[in-house]
């Protein structure tokens, strides 16, 4: 694709429906990182100050949104979706550039956005309580669902077009009102969705947007007073010292963090087909997702065939900038992020692993001008050592071989994280040992690690508290359940049944 110089925005917060600068005056920009030189666009370095505003806005806002009918609130995203139908190749270029996403898979992104919206928007007319029988006489005994209040959503950068609307779409049907805090290395796609829906006509006050680095602009969100919940996705250790920022008021807290997703293979026919689903699972965003397959468990007799068709698999893949055509796999995000693939290869191998594919940044002319590291594989990479334990959250994929399936359960489930996890098998008694025994929110019988939006999604252990990020259960966190005991008429009235009786001629 030929190179064209773009031109450098600035752009602000939208609080109380208006596009303002930070009240500190300064910014900061972002870079793109297929190609380092270019510049992505500036953006405001917010302060506590400007956090306030925006929460007070939402506080406000929230007085007569959570009154709004519930169709009403549903439209809204109709008519959302209808808008980002037409935004759709900007908002998808915006997160190539700002991830370094190939534009297939940007694009994939975008388009996956719309069925989530459609489910959520028809959630709206499906938060029901329920009806239970009392043990007094003219009770009536029944629960309702309210809004939680004010919402505080922090999203992650390596999903910056899904992340942002599996918070804020729940939280508007259900009633809530919201402050997004993007990542503060893409922003840009959190603007584009706000503007949209600006456009599609959502009250000042209902979503609010700020953008700047975590620190300041993140401690003041999370412990503000009325803040009623915070939804986050992101590392484990920033989730978890959110937690512990919110607790002193007893917050709401949604947590979905990082994960270390380990995939079984044991008495398998077909190893191809396995293998194909290892890898796409595996370097999709350059394996910076958490629920990326980054650590393969097999049983030794299949050590050998399975990767074999592991390295025939990934050679499969074009490294390159994310909006040249073919280009399957694209940069790391950030010259951090690319240090950590470099640091925990190398580790690996003082730990005695071998490189069997890959290992090394990407270089050469077009490489040398963003964050390229070659698809990398790790094999007899041992137990308990750093590159089996920990996040590298790049595009390296680490083997362990053990010798049996108890064994390979036990490697699996010695990693703190417990987001998602795989077998790939043709023994179903293997299969159903393997659902009941891993430890992870999520589990996948002969498949990589998809997801579907109308599914509950979450981890356990230090990956979350459970799977009910998205789908159905999205409405535990976004209500409050509210229990009501509702005594018909005096209570010294007989009951019902025995008026009737007293009444009945025969």
């Amino acid at each position: 694709m030929q190179e064209t110089q773009r031109e450098v925005k600035i752009y602000g917060n939208y609080i109380a429906g208006e596009w303002v600068a930070a009240s500190s005056g300064e910014t900061y920009e972002t870079r793109n990182p297929g190609r380092t030189s270019e510049v992505v666009g500036r953006y405001p370095l917010s302060t506590a100050q400007d956090v306030n505003r925006a929460v007070e806005a939402a506080h406000r806002a929230l007085q007569e949104w959570r009154d709004v009918p519930a169709p009403e609130r549903m439209e809204y995203v109709h008519g959302l979706i209808e808008i980002w139908r037409r935004r759709r190749d900007e908002l998808a270029e915006a997160v190539t550039l700002e991830v370094g996403k190939p534009i297939r898979e940007a694009r994939s992104e975008v388009d996956r956005g719309i069925g989530e919206m459609r489910f959520t928007a028809g959630e709206a007319l499906r938060v029901g309580g329920e009806t239970l029988p009392s043990g007094r006489p003219d009770l009536l005994a029944y629960t309702v669902r309210e809004p939680l209040g004010v919402i505080v959503a922090v999203t992650p950068w390596n999903f910056p077009v899904l992340s942002p609307i599996r918070k804020v779409m729940p939280a508007l049907v259900h009633g809530c009102t919201v402050v997004l805090k993007p990542a503060s290395a893409t922003p840009l796609t959190s603007v584009i969705i706000v503007e949209m829906l600006q456009e599609a006509g959502v009250p000042a006050g209902v979503v609010n947007l700020i953008i700047g680095r975590g620190g300041e602009v993140g401690d003041a969100l999370v412990t503000h007073p009325r803040v009623g919940g915070i939804t986050f996705t992101g590392s484990t250790d920033v989730g978890l010292g959110i937690y512990e920022k919110a607790a002193p008021t007893n917050k709401k807290v949604q947590l979905e963090m990082g994960g270390k997703n380990g995939c079984v293979v044991a008495r398998l026919g077909d190893v191809k087909n396995a293998a194909a689903q290892i890898v796409a699972a595996a370097y999709q965003t350059s394996g910076q997702r958490c629920t990326a397959i980054s650590r393969v468990i097999v049983l030794e007799e299949q050590q050998e065939e399975l990767e074999a068709a592991l390295i025939q698999e990934a050679q499969k893949l074009k490294v390159g900038y994310g909006l040249d055509d073919g280009t399957t796999m694209g940069p790391l995000s950030s010259r951090n992020q690319l240090q950590r693939s470099i640091h925990y290869v190398d580790l690996a191998q003082k730990d005695g692993a071998r490189v069997i594919l890959g290992g090394k940044e990407a270089t050469g002319e077009a490489f040398d001008q963003g964050h390229y590291y070659e698809p990398t594989i790790l094999t007899d990479v041992k137990p308990g050592t750093p590159a089996a334990l920990d996040e590298i959250f790049g595009p390296v994929l680490v083997v362990t071989p053990v010798k049996d399936f108890a064994e390979a359960l036990r490697v699996h489930n010695e990693v703190r994280y417990g987001l998602t996890s795989s077998i790939f098998t043709d023994d179903m008694d293997l299969a159903r040992a393997f659902v009941r025994g891993s430890e992870a929110g999520m589990v996948h019988v002969n498949n990589g690690t998809v997801s579907e939006g109308h599914m509950p999604f979450g981890g356990v252990k230090q990956s979350g508290m459970g799977a009910y990020g998205i789908g159905a259960t999205n409405k535990e966190f976004f209500t409050s359940l509210k229990v009501v005991y509702h005594q018909h008429g005096e209570g010294s009235r007989p009951p019902v049944r025995r008026l009737l009786e007293e009444e009945d001629p025969a």
